[in-house]
């Protein structure tokens, strides 16, 4: 019994506006099946003594302090700037 539909795999792929042929739709039907298959397996496990987590190895984020620093001179950014105009940065209008 597959566990997963040609129509499922086809409503799919319209969904992700993706073309697939009637051979692809098979073919991928079957693989996703084989994938579920697979993955069911994991149901057969014994978890009564795992706690839960969010990631299998313990990750700790080292974040520096987080302080402003000076910035460089207005006149050095300028020079680098393409355009400028009365001390800041001159970019095309994007609204009309």
């Amino acid at each position: 019994m597959s566990r997963i539909s040609e129509e499922q795999v086809k409503h799919v792929a319209h969904l992700a506006r993706l073309a697939i042929t009637e051979k692809e739709a098979q073919m991928l039907t079957d693989q996703l099946d084989k994938i579920i298959t697979y993955a069911e397996q994991l149901n057969e496990l014994n978890t009564d003594n795992v706690e839960p987590t969010a990631h299998v190895l313990e990750i700790k984020n080292v974040m520096r302090e987080d302080r402003a620093n000076e910035g460089l001179p207005r006149e050095e950014v300028l020079k680098n700037a393409p355009e400028h105009q009365d001390g800041q940065i001159k970019v095309p209008g994007i609204m009309e």
